[in-house]
């Protein structure tokens, strides 16, 4: 027995659609079919470094499958080094909304919504390590948007249909910083503890912080964010299981 959804049903006929009339437009026959009204439902993702957003969309991410669920990370739309803003200490800060790409990350957004699939080259960290790959990323009914400053980005911001904050505390935020930098980035500790003085902090009070007030659905992750998980992820799923067949 297969599940199906009304919701799912319709947004893939809309995808199939809007294929054809872009062959047909390719062909000079635009007029032919014209995709209906019908975007993905849009989800916003944000909080602090080392509240636990990456454990937390794995997690989400696990639920469903990939003709359900799309994720795009503002991590893999990182600004070159060479473009990065220095501190008053010639200290590169990567924790800043301008050290993003947020006009190809907004118009591959608007791509996602428009049925159309998207190719990034992966963001490593600047691990000399880590080889890079090419991401696809394919559209879906629902569609997740996560980072640091998706709220803060203003024409971001007003496409999203429900916006998630994952909250903890300070104390446990720099500690799993510390453990994720050292561990699979390969960041000096003092380094890490420097970045996160002048870095993410001020940047988490002025640039995200803020928006939690905003959020619809707010996840502590002191302990763990199961309830959380779990509320959202019934909701997600409510959207899509309308009927069997």
């Amino acid at each position: 027995m297969q599940l199906k959804s009304r919701f799912l049903n319709d947004w893939f006929e809309f995808a199939e659609m809007y294929a054809y009339s872009s062959v047909c437009k390719n062909f000079g026959h635009e007029s032919l079919i014209s995709p209906p009204n019908m975007k993905p439902y849009i989800i916003g993702i944000s909080g602090g470094s080392g509240s636990g957003k990456t454990s937390f969309i794995r997690r989400l991410r696990a639920s469903f499958s990939e003709d359900e669920l799309c994720i795009l990370s503002q991590d893999d739309y990182y600004l070159p080094r060479e473009q990065q803003h220095r501190d008053h200490n010639d200290e590169l800060n990567f924790d800043l909304p301008k050290s993003f790409d947020k006009k190809r990350f907004r118009k591959d957004i608007e791509q996602l919504m428009a049925g159309e699939a998207v190719t990034i080259r992966e963001y490593t960290f600047n691990n000399p390590n880590a080889q890079p790959r090419t991401l696809t990323f394919r559209p879906a009914p629902i569609l997740v948007i996560e980072g640091l400053f998706v709220f803060h980005f203003k024409k971001i911001a007003p496409m999203l249909d429900l916006k998630v904050f994952i909250n903890a505390k300070e104390n446990l935020k720099i500690i799993r910083r510390i453990m994720r930098d050292q561990v699979e980035r390969g960041y000096p500790l003092d380094d890490v503890l420097y970045k996160y003085q002048h870095h993410v902090l001020p940047s988490f009070e002025r640039f995200i912080q803020p928006y939690k007030e905003e959020a619809d659905i707010v996840v502590n992750n002191n302990r763990d964010f199961e309830r959380g998980l779990e509320v959202l992820t019934g909701f997600l799923k409510s959207k899509l299981k309308d009927v069997v067949l």
